[in-house]
């Protein structure tokens, strides 16, 4: 029987990426080491490896146009492009990530959706608007004013009051600005003006206070803090760190690219402050070579390792 992946949609990418480049042929010394820390990394890493190996198997067999042309066509652009696809769809099968509300998949079916590195505004009539953030999608009821965060992040600026569903619950604001991000296992929320009651999905209703930011679970609410410098900066193609920890710097900024955007452990824990736009992540590793004792050590386009200066 089929069963649900236990990996992300960004994990099942970099597997399929590194299926991809060895079939190009052996890899140098570099890649086969970038590869092996990737694996070595997480057990979620070696899960999707294993997986990504047993589709690219199943679809040998699979007779097919666009299979064999994947498979067996000369080595080009467009037949790796055709191979991912088909890799991604063999993994993400209706028979296994079927529900759109459990899949780790792009949300493909949602009412507005963006890819990764890209973000998109949403007018919800009059004055009242909605952003998206990267690889972010939402359903929309305009007639009964309800948002379904189904992945990524939203900002939401309206007077009329609307409805939020995330995983964990339901926030329900009057004319408010707000941005909420929804997280594997919970929702992010910073309350910029406004008023929000929030309803976790195990909890009885809480109200929001303004100009702070929590998260919160089905059945827990954390204590509510001051906004940081980078509370919806994206808004703006911005990545703002105020003493931020590189490791948490580098993460935000993998949300942008593709790829895997990795930080020794040696260097995680340096501090790093300053604007950066979002739009040019290359150009932002280059300043950290300035800005910072890290170098940054490129294997191919999808893997990069932000490493300390020797």
């Amino acid at each position: 029987m089929n069963r649900t992946p236990d990996f992300s949609a960004q994990v099942a990418e970099q597997a399929v990426h590194w299926l991809l480049e060895m079939q190009q042929g052996a890899l140098s010394p570099r890649q086969q080491q970038a590869w092996q820390q990737w694996l070595d990394a997480h057990s979620e890493h070696r899960r999707a490896w294993e997986h990504m190996q047993r589709v690219n198997q199943r679809l040998r067999g699979v007779a097919s146009p666009l299979a064999h042309a994947a498979l067996n066509g000369p080595k080009s652009a467009s037949r790796r492009q055709a191979l991912k696809l088909l890799l991604i769809l063999g993994a993400g099968s209706a028979m296994t990530w079927g529900l759109r509300e459990h899949t780790p998949l792009p949300s493909l079916l949602a009412d507005y959706r963006t890819p990764l590195g890209q973000r998109r505004k949403v007018s919800l009539g009059g004055d009242d608007l909605l952003q998206l953030n990267t690889a972010s999608a939402v359903d929309i009821d305009g007639a009964q004013r309800q948002i379904h965060l189904l992945e990524g992040e939203m900002l939401l600026s309206a007077a009329k009051p609307f409805a939020i569903r995330t995983a964990q619950g339901v926030l329900n604001a009057q004319g408010a600005r707000l941005n909420v991000r929804q997280f594997a296992d919970r929702t992010q929320i910073a309350l910029f003006a406004g008023r929000v009651e929030l309803t976790p999905n195990q909890r009885a209703p809480v109200l929001l206070p303004v100009a702070r930011q929590l998260s919160f679970t089905a059945s827990s609410v954390s204590e509510a803090k001051p906004l940081d410098a980078n509370s919806g900066a994206w808004t703006d193609g911005m990545l703002v760190a105020a003493h931020m920890r590189l490791g948490d710097f580098l993460d935000e900024l993998a949300r942008y690219r593709r790829g895997q955007l990795h930080c020794d452990k040696k260097v995680a824990d340096l501090l790093i402050s300053g604007t950066y736009p979002l739009d040019d992540s290359e150009r932002i590793l280059d300043l950290l070579q300035i800005s910072l004792p890290v170098k940054v050590r490129r294997f191919t386009r999808y893997w990069v390792s932000v490493e300390a200066r020797v």
